[in-house]
């Protein structure tokens, strides 16, 4: 029965913070457009004015509304998934489709957080444990703004990369304290960022930025102090590529992608840190099985 509730508790703040996700990845992109504009960099013309009307609010009073016809939100229409599929996907006001990102978000992170009870690799039987697991899914909502932001617009916020290097640090702190390791588990952790973070950093100098953006650079320390741990870093790393190759190769084989195609990686290797955080000793001990 305790168990029933955990997973209910889970699945309502997972998609209720998943809301949040992502009314906060459109604040950021009314913000990102609001000083490039300001900077004299190309804006679209047609974004900057649909999302505007996100800008220049206090926090008391900024109120989620329609990026379509400004109708401020009520309160029963802001019930994550419910809302959504009560209203059809529409706008109650302007019956202009909201479209899927809000609904995505919501479920996303909703089964982001049950998952990740349900294969938690540490035992959660503690006050410290249960904080190592709150920080691991408050890291998830930041990685799923990160997420979403790279996978629309390319660009990986810095705000958020830096949040979840913090929750990362934190982590770090936690599993320190859990295991009692000082030593071993910061020199796991730094190694676990200098694979993630070192390697890309190589690769976006010598490339001259042509292969990977810097934020990606920022990324990998978040999700090398996330996983904390050299091996599951090099896994994180094969994870991403693998997920990489199995989705952009399809498109390249239709003609969808070139090989000067920009592709956000940044959503391969979150998706890589997850699997690594969850799966990852498991997926190790398989392979060494195998070859052994």
């Amino acid at each position: 029965m305790i168990t029933v509730v955990v997973y209910i508790a889970l699945i309502i703040f997972g998609a209720t913070l998943g809301s949040f996700a992502g009314a906060t990845v459109w604040r950021l992109r009314a913000r990102q457009l609001f000083y490039d504009k300001k900077n004299g960099e190309p804006v679209d013309a047609k974004e900057y004015n649909r999302l505007k009307k996100l800008l220049g609010k206090k926090v008391s009073q900024d109120r989620s509304q329609c990026l379509h016809c400004g109708h401020e939100l009520k309160w029963f229409e802001l019930i994550p998934v419910v809302s959504w599929l009560a209203l059809r996907g529409k706008c109650r006001d302007c019956k202009h489709p909201i479209g899927w990102f809000e609904l995505a978000m919501e479920l996303g992170v909703a089964a982001f957080f049950v998952l990740s009870y349900a294969f938690w690799p540490v035992p959660i039987t503690d006050a410290l444990t249960v904080a190592l697991f709150v920080s691991w899914l408050v890291a998830g909502v930041g990685l799923a703004i990160l997420f979403a932001y790279d996978a629309k617009w390319y660009l990986l916020p810095d705000s958020v990369n830096v949040f979840v290097a913090i929750i990362g640090a934190i982590s770090v702190g936690l599993m320190i304290l859990i295991s009692g390791d000082v030593s071993g588990m910061l020199v796991g952790a730094l190694l676990s960022v200098a694979i993630l973070s070192g390697l890309y950093f190589i690769l976006y100098v010598v490339s001259r930025r042509a292969w990977i953006g810097f934020g990606d650079v920022k990324l990998g320390v978040g999700l090398g102090l996330l996983v904390g741990d050299w091996q599951l870093a090099l896994l994180t790393l094969f994870l991403a590529n693998f997920i990489g190759c199995l989705i952009v190769v399809p498109l390249m084989a239709r003609g969808k992608v070139t090989r000067t195609t920009q592709i956000p990686f940044g959503p391969f290797l979150i998706l890589g840190a997850i699997i690594a955080k969850l799966f990852g000793f498991i997926i190790i001990e398989w392979y060494l099985g195998f070859i052994l």
